[in-house]
C-alpha cells in the first residue's frame, strides 16, 4: 500500500479503491504538542476498536461518517476525504485548558455544551479561533460550519447516551469533518480515549489520555477498562 500520511498516532494508505484510504492505529501516544511522546504496547489495538465500536454506534443513530469497515485488530478501512482543517471541540464539564485559561474549576457542570474551534496547523499549535477567523482562513464556508456545529451537538447528545451505559461520564472531546467526493460532510479522524476525557460515574477515575498527561495512571489500562465496558454494554 502505498503511505499517503503519517501522523503522530496514525497512518493513511491509498486502498484499492480511489476514494477509499486504510488507517493504521499506532501504539504511539503523545501529550503537550509532542513535547511527551512515548509507544505503549497495544495501545493501536484497543483505540482502534473503541474508535469502530463508536462509529457503528453512530451510525445506527444516522451520524455520516468516513469509517466503512474494521479491517483487522489495528487498520480500518475508510471514505478518503478532503478534511476540514478544524478541531472541533466540545466540553460539557470544565477540565483541561479550558481550566487554565479561564479559570474553571476542575469538574464544574456547564448548563449546555460549550464548543470550541482550533485551527488544524502544528506549526502554529493549534490556536483556538472563532467564526471570523475560520471566514478569512477560508478553512470553510458559514453552511459548512453551521452544518459541523449542528452535527457535533447530535454527536455529542448520542455519546453522552451510549457511554452513560458503560457508566463513564463524557467530559470534553474532539472532533474532525471532512467532505468525501460527493461533497458530502462526515465524521472523521478517530473518536477514542486519545481525544476525549472520560471519567468513571461514581468515582471520576480518569478513564483517557490525561492518565499519561499528568502520570496519574496506566493508559493502556484505563483504554482496555473503557473497551470492556463498552463491549460489555
Amino acid at each position: 500500500m502505498i503511505l499517503l500520511y503519517e501522523g503522530k498516532s496514525k497512518r493513511i494508505f491509498q486502498a484499492e479503491k480511489e476514494d477509499e484510504v486504510v488507517i493504521e492505529y499506532k501504539d504511539e501516544v503523545t501529550a503537550f504538542n509532542s513535547l511527551k511522546k512515548a509507544s505503549i504496547t497495544n495501545k493501536g489495538i484497543v483505540c482502534s476498536k473503541i474508535s469502530a465500536y463508536i462509529y457503528k454506534y453512530l451510525h445506527d443513530k444516522g451520524v455520516p461518517s468516513h469509517f466503512v469497515k474494521q479491517i483487522d485488530d489495528t487498520h480500518q478501512l475508510c471514505k478518503k476525504v478532503d478534511v476540514v482543517a478544524l478541531e472541533v471541540i466540545v466540553r460539557n464539564i470544565a477540565s483541561g485548558s479550558i481550566v487554565e485559561n479561564l479559570g474553571f474549576k476542575e469538574g464544574y457542570i456547564f448548563e449546555e455544551p460549550i464548543i470550541e474551534f482550533c485551527y488544524k496547523d502544528d506549526a502554529l499549535k493549534d490556536p483556538m479561533v472563532n467564526s471570523s477567523h475560520i471566514k478569512a482562513l477560508k478553512l470553510c464556508d458559514e453552511k459548512t460550519l453551521e452544518s459541523i456545529k449542528e452535527m457535533t451537538l447530535n454527536i455529542n447528545k448520542h455519546l453522552i447516551e451510549l457511554f452513560s451505559e458503560a457508566n463513564i461520564t463524557v467530559v470534553d472531546f474532539k472532533l474532525e469533518f471532512g467532505h468525501d467526493k460527493d461533497n458530502t460532510l462526515l465524521l472523521a479522524d478517530e473518536i477514542s480515549p486519545d481525544n476525549m476525557r472520560l471519567w468513571d460515574k461514581d468515582t471520576n477515575e480518569k478513564l483517557d489520555k490525561d492518565t499519561y498527561r499528568h502520570d496519574i495512571g496506566d493508559l493502556h489500562t484505563a483504554y482496555t477498562e473503557v473497551l470492556n465496558r463498552l463491549e460489555a454494554i
